[in-house]
């Protein structure tokens, strides 16, 4: 019997091992972490806008009005202002560039002058290249690096995902599958009225949810995970 019990004890502890390796790859395991508190930013009106596509941004920095940040485990996000390779003679934008394969690793780009509750929130995004991942996304009310709505699309998986990020526990809660193309720009919107939220791929609705889980206002950005190298360009809020 007590072998019995023994073997059992065993498997159970396997069980847990396997759960959490899975729940960590799959982005439900919480991080640890230690991230900077976010300084507060004033909360916005209806009608107030702020448009950055980073143009008049000196080229190899961070832009200005905005800060790094990163959910998840993995070395600290590069974010910088580039003239597009393939298109030299185009506006700046800005890119995130990694080789990092960390799988729960989050670099995230977060603006500084304001905060907005109800909005809408729309960037262009081009994602050229990872391993691991291709992706690019927008946050919204965000409160700091483990707590925030993410949408995002993904050019492996073929797939538009929104999730809310809670202690650094990400967690879907709609989604919809369809061709997300690398190496071509793309745009990403989000309305978010109440706990309603609806999200558009180049112009078409894909995701129409609800969610209480971040009822206030909170700051905006842009997203990427792992080894995922994503430009981004014209990043547009409006409060609602």
């Amino acid at each position: 019997m007590k072998r019995i019990l023994g073997i059992l004890g065993a498997v159970a502890a396997l069980l847990v091992v396997v759960w959490v390796i899975l729940e960590s790859r799959e982005g439900r395991y919480p991080s640890s972490y230690a991230f900077q508190p976010e300084t507060p930013a004033p909360q916005k009106s209806a009608g107030a806008s702020f448009t950055y596509n980073f143009d008049s941004d000196a080229v190899g920095v961070m832009p200005a009005q905005f800060h790094s940040a990163r959910t998840g485990r993995g070395a600290e996000s590069k974010w910088v202002v580039m003239s597009e390779p393939t298109a030299p003679s185009k506006p700046n934008v800005v890119a995130q560039t990694s080789t990092d394969t960390t799988d729960y690793r989050f670099p995230l780009l977060i603006a500084d002058e304001g905060s907005f509750k109800d909005l809408e929130l729309s960037v262009r995004f081009k994602p050229v290249s990872g391993e691991v991942d291709r992706a690019g996304g927008l946050v919204f009310r965000l409160k700091d690096a483990n707590n925030y709505y993410i949408v995002r699309a993904n050019a492996l998986e073929d797939n538009y995902r929104l999730y809310h990020v809670i202690n650094g526990s990400r967690r879907q809660f709609a989604g919809a599958n369809f061709k997300v193309t690398s190496g071509e720009w793309h745009e990403l919107r989000v309305e978010a009225m109440g706990t309603k939220i609806i999200c558009y791929y180049d112009g078409a609705k894909k995701i129409e949810a609800t969610d209480d889980t971040f009822k206030d206002a909170g700051k905006i950005g842009v997203w990427t995970k792992a080894d995922s190298v994503t430009y981004f360009d014209n990043l547009k809020v409006m409060g609602k």
